[in-house]
């Protein structure tokens, strides 16, 4: 960890802090909530080893990277505004691009805005879903699913305001400790009238995370507040009102898709169809590879740290393999038009 590098680099009218390692191609790291570059830590000594170099931002709102105080400040097309100023600030013209939770969101984003920066994409457990201008938005779906007190539901409320003060009745390592738990088959459910005060501290540490990771966490999260990460959720509904000049836009980079059987979002009605029997290749017409992680949920990066980083690395150094041989056959086997790791067809049929 000590070898690991951190700079502020000013972009898009905010100072971000970001962690980098080693030399090569660059591969660029998108964090989720309640994360921070952190969560990488594991695929950065890996990969950086491995002959990448590993670049990983605090995003928008998170950690040593500044927080806007309005929620229409952290739209997808900002952030991507950001990560674009971060490659041009550090001279890089393409990237290899590796996602998770928010930061698989914002990385669907950037290589549909921007394909020209994106040599190729390996993203984490929230799928491409195409903007439908027949569907309603984002958080009318989630709420119409699970409820008002999904977890998800609750964070809408404008803030600084409610969900804050929820926040602030309960230690920071407990509410990590019960986000890093919490995102499994069963949705998050918070109601009202208890909060997160009312959900008991797990009885046992995360999968993957130690004392010290979330003492990490809690330090960071002490020092910011939570609002920034927030209002990701509290400007879902604005992205998916300015992405209406891109509907039909297909992903047109190629894509390995990685998420646990146990996640939350495997478990979304009709999301496991749509990722198995054909959908998705539709919407990501160059989608070569999905892996079904069994026993894993939210954060399989750091539960399998070792696992997910070989799937990493053999998908971007395959692709470099077949750039310069183009004869090179693939490993895959078929399903459902999409191509699907060996792991992948065990766990998902």
């Amino acid at each position: 960890m000590d070898k690991i590098e951190h700079i502020t680099v000013a972009t898009n009218g905010i100072n971000m802090h970001v962690a980098s390692i080693g030399t090569g191609p660059v591969i660029l790291f998108l964090h989720g909530f309640p994360e921070l570059w952190y969560s990488w830590r594991h695929q950065l000594l890996h990969l950086s080893s491995l002959g990448y170099r590993c670049v990983a931002p605090d995003l928008r709102g998170y950690g040593d990277t500044d927080a806007p105080e309005s929620a229409s400040q952290y739209t997808g097309l900002h952030v991507v505004g950001d990560l674009i100023g971060l490659l041009d600030s550090f001279g890089i013209d393409q990237v290899f691009l590796v996602g998770h939770d928010w930061g698989a969101m914002i990385a669907w984003y950037l290589c549909l805005l921007r394909p020209d920066r994106v040599r190729a994409l390996v993203n984490l457990n929230v799928a491409f879903m195409a903007r439908d201008p027949k569907t309603i938005n984002p958080m009318e779906v989630l709420k119409s699913t699970y409820g008002e007190d999904y977890y998800a539901c609750r964070f809408q409320e404008p803030g600084p305001g409610e969900i804050e003060k929820d926040f602030a009745q309960v230690a920071t390592a407990k509410m990590l400790r019960i986000f890093f738990s919490s995102f499994g088959p069963k949705p998050l459910i918070v109601p009202k009238e208890t909060g997160f005060r009312g959900i008991p501290d797990p009885p046992c540490l995360p999968l993957g995370f130690s004392e010290e990771d979330i003492n990490f966490y809690a330090n960071k999260f002490n020092q910011k507040g939570f609002t920034g990460a927030l209002n990701y959720y509290r400007a879902i509904n604005q992205t998916w009102d300015l992405m209406a000049p891109w509907i039909g836009v297909k992903i047109q980079v190629p894509v390995k898709f990685i998420i646990g059987d146990q996640d939350i979002n495997y478990h979304l009605p009709g999301l496991k169809e749509y990722i198995l029997n054909g959908g998705f290749k539709k919407d990501v017409p160059r989608l070569e590879e999905v892996v079904v992680m069994g026993g894993v949920a939210h954060f399989p990066n750091q539960a399998r740290p070792e696992e997910v980083s070989e799937h990493i690395y053999s998908f971007f150094k395959k692709l470099q393999f077949s750039k310069n041989n183009p004869k090179a056959n693939s490993t895959t086997s078929s399903l459902n038009g999409n191509r699907v790791s060996d792991q992948a067809h065990l766990h998902a049929l």
